[in-house]
């Protein structure tokens, strides 16, 4: 399996610290607000790491965290008259509606920043003995020079930073690319008691500081959106390698922005959409498609067109699935045939190509276009006269290439068949009497459910859209 590494800026065979282990820390919301379907791209992109990691055997112990104080959290907070507490419990609660609803895999550990404070200011001391942080007047800053391999994740030396970073002018700072690791209390915040004063962490020191006492001073990957390559991985980089001595993650991984009609996803543009937005239009699985249909580091632009696409996608999937599933019911033959088994064989190629395109950096827009050649196979091949055997087989097949991709699991058979079945029986009554009213008034209650009706030479089929 090769992963794209941003720290080397190239394709590596990927091998875990532990044999059939692998430890990821990625970095989740900072709960002021809903997160937004950029923010989604991310999350989905490496629950689908995730969840591929686990298909092919690994143990993942994964790691998403909560960032619950943060400038934009104390603004929030006191704008809504609620303390940072109240605010951060709310969205966390909010996201993992959302992360559900999405169909994203429960994290094994969330921590949150402020669950570790203690750990913090160790961290902290820990900086300040080795002579890579400063304290002044209760601030405490990183000494980006001290640290000589500052900029090696962003591919940048220390000169081509500084004259490309919007820096705040701090004459307290020993150098203007200097970080808060801890910020001095000041009105209207929460603060904690310290070695230096009371105060808050700053932002990158909190995910350096919970990946290290949840996964170790190493860990296997580390990721994020792109964004946060600089300058907060690259900040972690710095501050975790100092404390250590040790490389900090050995890949990091970094998925792609998304874009709103072709333009950048922002307030001031008022094309900036909510998770929870797009969900109230589109099933979690159309949703989901779209995001892994373009692969996780190239850019995805986001439209109601592709949206549309990606649901008439899933549809022709889940149509075969339908078909499978009926024909389940209607074969009469059970066992294999000779040529069945070697036509099961001939479907085992299209598990193959799907395993080499995501063993490729996770290539999950080859994967889905191999499933899609999957599914024309067995619906060209398989039929009335297949054996229950093979049906069985080709959805298990579908099922299995989709469970990585967190689709196609549904069934297209629910409570409400027999209902259905009923409904259609009593149309092609009407239809038989003549009674044309009645007929198209069934036929338009049905497509009222989501239920379209189809003509086939064994009668009349139905399914759901």
């Amino acid at each position: 399996m090769k992963v794209f590494n941003t720290m080397t800026r190239q394709k590596e065979e990927f091998k875990p610290i532990n044999p059939n282990k692998v430890n990821m820390y990625v970095c989740g919301p900072t709960v002021y607000d809903f997160f937004h379907i950029g923010n989604a791209r991310t999350f989905l992109v490496f629950d689908t790491v995730r969840r591929y990691f686990e298909y092919k055997g690994y143990e993942v112990n994964y790691i998403q965290n909560f960032t619950d104080i943060d400038d934009k959290m104390i603004n929030r907070a006191n704008k809504e008259g609620i303390t940072v507490k109240e605010l951060g419990d709310n969205f966390i609660k909010e996201y993992y509606q959302d992360a559900d609803g999405l169909n994203i895999k429960r994290a094994t550990n969330n921590p949150r920043a402020t669950e570790y404070i203690d750990e913090i200011i160790e961290f902290v001391e820990d900086l300040i003995n080795k002579g890579y942080a400063y304290e002044v007047d209760g601030d405490v800053y990183f000494s980006t020079k001290k640290f000589k391999e500052y900029g090696k994740l962003s591919g940048q030396n220390l000169e081509d930073l500084q004259a490309g970073a919007r820096i705040n002018v701090d004459e307290r700072k020993e150098d203007p690319m200097d970080f808060a690791v801890w910020k001095s209390e000041k009105p209207g915040e929460p603060s904690w008691k310290s070695p230096w004063g009371n105060g808050r962490p700053g932002w990158h020191i909190e995910c350096s500081c919970m990946a290290h006492n949840l996964l170790g001073d190493t860990i296997d990957i580390h990721a994020g959106g792109a964004d946060l390559v600089f300058p907060h991985h690259e900040n972690e980089v710095a501050q975790s390698e100092a404390r250590n001595g040790k490389t900090f993650a050995n890949y990091w991984m970094h998925s792609a922005y998304l874009n709103i009609d072709n333009k950048k996803m922002s307030k001031s543009l008022n094309n900036f959409f909510t998770a929870r937005e797009i969900l109230k239009q589109y099933d979690p699985e159309v949703i989901r498609l779209f995001m892994l249909s373009a692969h996780y580091r190239t850019p995805l632009n986001f439209s109601k067109d592709l949206l549309e696409s990606a649901k008439a996608s899933l549809e022709r999937l889940y149509n075969a699935i339908g078909n499978l599933e009926r024909l389940q019911n209607e074969v009469t033959k059970i066992e294999l045939t000779g040529q069945e088994d070697k036509y099961k064989k001939e479907l085992d190629l299209y598990k193959d190509k799907y395993i080499e395109k995501m063993d490729d950096d996770f290539n999950t827009a080859d994967a889905i276009a191999v499933m899609f050649d999957l599914v024309r196979d067995i619906n060209s091949n398989i039929n009335a006269d297949s054996s229950k055997k093979v049906v069985d087989y080709a959805l298990s097949l579908i099922r299995e290439l989709g469970s990585p991709l967190g689709v196609l699991q549904n069934s297209t058979i629910c409570d409400l068949d027999e209902e259905i079945e009923k409904l259609v029986e009593l149309r092609q009554q009407a239809r038989k009497e003549k009674n044309w009213s009645l007929a198209d008034k069934i036929r338009d209650d049905l497509k009222e459910k989501g239920i379209v009706l189809e003509d086939t030479p064994q009668g009349v089929r139905w399914k759901k859209i």
